[in-house]
């Protein structure tokens, strides 16, 4: 601590940097705060599947600790994870990415987020981001330096970001469009004819697109379009991904990006200096993933189905109107019929009936009057807190 002459202790001048001063504190974080310290709650909040990580990725992990595995890798990963990556990327999307210089292996998704826009933004760069969206999205473009620019997303319109909208917002400082599709907190997909149309928006104005697709696997009698596979659109796309959700993997955090060489090579270069490398044993545990987690995936994905059609149809039939989202594992159902806000719903709905659900104000702007719901948590916890909430309704339906 300084001290001044007078023997008082001196104060530091802004000991906090306006950048972060302008981040709002997460609005999920309160909730888990919350519900932390309650009983017999269930839990339809976090957005983690309740699968435990299938054997065979833990066996393999197990084993390579066996083997004494427990060292640095090289800073994009280890080689065998980016070839086994780039096969995975030419047999579902065609895409040939070289697994020397344009794959990095990140710590989850999140950090290939903080990465690419530090990679790629000059300070007061603009970045389009539909609203509502991961909570993560805004901030990191704002930790970096840039300006996010949201668009509104419509129930009416299943939550797709419209191409009209993007380019009504373009303007010289523009320099990403920033999309997740599947979506969190909304479900929604978007379709190869409407990604198209971005791609087109994006390529017409001389823009990047980041792509998350963390939840590409988890959709439901749709197929996933990957954006990076659109005509002309690989060298313009940083896609990332990861094994968080379709593996059931969230706490092993490894993620990946995918694009230009020279984008690739501004990442790791932030990388090698901030986190050198993600856990050996998360990235063995990958690869095993990769080789033989198929099976594992689809039965999770058939049994997300069934929780899928069983909570929009109850949210519906308790007057929470809910459009039937085609992706990840979430529900966005409105809540604008008890007259209450997000946040006071989701937290007397917490108190009154121990169902923990997310406000929709954490993702947005235009989340607020909804809720996320997650529906990765057993049948059972949902019809019971189906049942919690159609009594919770009842009550505070607005007259």
């Amino acid at each position: 601590m300084l001290i001044t002459s007078k023997g008082q202790p001196k104060k530091y001048r802004n000991p906090i940097s306006q950048r972060i001063n302008r981040l709002s504190p997460s609005g999920i974080r309160r909730f888990f705060d919350l519900l932390a310290s309650m009983e017999e709650v269930i839990s339809l909040g976090i957005g983690e599947p309740d699968f435990v990580t299938p054997w065979h990725i833990r066996e393999a992990a197990i084993s390579s600790l066996e083997k004494g595995y427990t060292m640095y890798t090289p800073n994009s990963g280890m080689p065998e994870l980016r070839q086994e990556l780039s096969r995975y990327l030419k047999d579902n999307y065609n895409l040939a990415y070289d697994p020397d210089s344009e794959l990095l292996i990140t710590v989850g998704v999140s950090e290939g987020l903080d990465l690419a826009m530090r990679a790629v933004l000059d300070p007061g760069d603009e970045v389009i981001i539909p609203d509502p969206c991961y909570v993560s999205y805004d901030s990191c473009v704002i930790l970096a330096g840039g300006t996010p620019v949201m668009v509104p997303t419509y129930q009416e319109n299943n939550f797709e970001i419209s191409p009209a909208d993007i380019e009504s917002r373009i303007t010289g400082r523009t320099k990403v469009i920033l999309i997740g599709y599947p979506a969190n907190p909304t479900g929604a997909v978007l379709g190869q004819a409407k990604l198209t149309q971005i791609a087109e928006v994006a390529r017409r104005h001389q823009l990047l697109v980041i792509s998350d697709e963390i939840y590409a696997k988890l959709v439901y009698g749709i197929e996933h379009t990957c954006l990076a596979s659109l005509p002309e659109m690989k060298e313009r796309t940083i896609l990332l991904g990861g094994f968080s959700k379709a593996y059931a993997m969230t706490g092993w955090r490894i993620g990946y990006a995918a694009g230009s060489k020279e984008i690739i090579a501004a990442m790791t270069k932030i990388h090698q200096y901030t986190m050198l490398c993600a856990s050996i044993m998360g990235q063995v545990a990958a690869i095993e993933a990769l080789k033989s987690g198929e099976a594992s995936t689809t039965e999770m994905v058939e049994e997300y189905n069934r929780r899928r059609l069983v909570i929009v149809k109850g949210l519906n039939n308790i007057g929470l109107p809910c459009f039937e989202p085609r992706g990840a594992f979430y529900a966005f159902p409105s809540i604008k019929g008890t007259g209450m806000t997000s946040e006071k719903f989701a937290e007397r709905l917490l108190i009154e009936e121990k169902v923990a659900v997310v406000p929709g104000s954490a993702f947005g702007q235009h989340g607020e009057g909804y809720v996320r719901c997650c529906y990765a948590t057993s049948l059972a916890d949902i019809e019971e807190a189906l049942s919690r909430m159609k009594r919770f309704v009842a009550k505070h339906q607005a007259k």
